[in-house]
């Protein structure tokens, strides 16, 4: 962005997990600006209209996942950085999704504390 403020884009389908990184975020100062979507429609359209600098995608989404939001804005913007936030944090998801571009992984359960920093050093 022309303007120095990344666009950061927060996909998950829970309320609560949204609220919480949007609170992480905002505890940074201004990281920029913050966008939501609960589901992979409502990703899509907005990456298409806005082209955000930083996703933070759950892979289990209610209408499609989120690997394909993954695959999709890598081949749109291989330079957006993307963090997967999800509890499916098996080596298989891990490995599929490092393979198709993403540049974190977290395990909700064990690493969301991390979401900061991680956010805090792309910003």
């Amino acid at each position: 962005m022309s303007s120095g403020k990344k666009t950061i884009l927060i996909v998950d389908d829970s309320p609560m997990i949204v609220q919480r990184i949007t609170e992480m975020l905002e505890e940074l100062g201004n990281p920029g600006v913050i966008a939501k979507a609960g589901s992979y429609s409502e990703a899509i359209q907005f990456i298409n209209n806005n082209h955000p600098d930083i996703l933070l995608l759950d892979i289990n989404l209610p209408d499609k996942s989120g690997i394909e939001i993954l695959r999709i804005s890598k081949e749109k913007d291989p330079s957006v950085k993307v963090i997967m936030i999800t509890n499916q944090a098996n080596e298989y998801y891990k490995k599929l999704c490092f393979r198709l571009g993403a540049d974190y992984f977290i395990d909700k359960s064990k690493e969301f504390e991390k979401i900061a920093g991680i956010i805090a050093a792309a910003t």
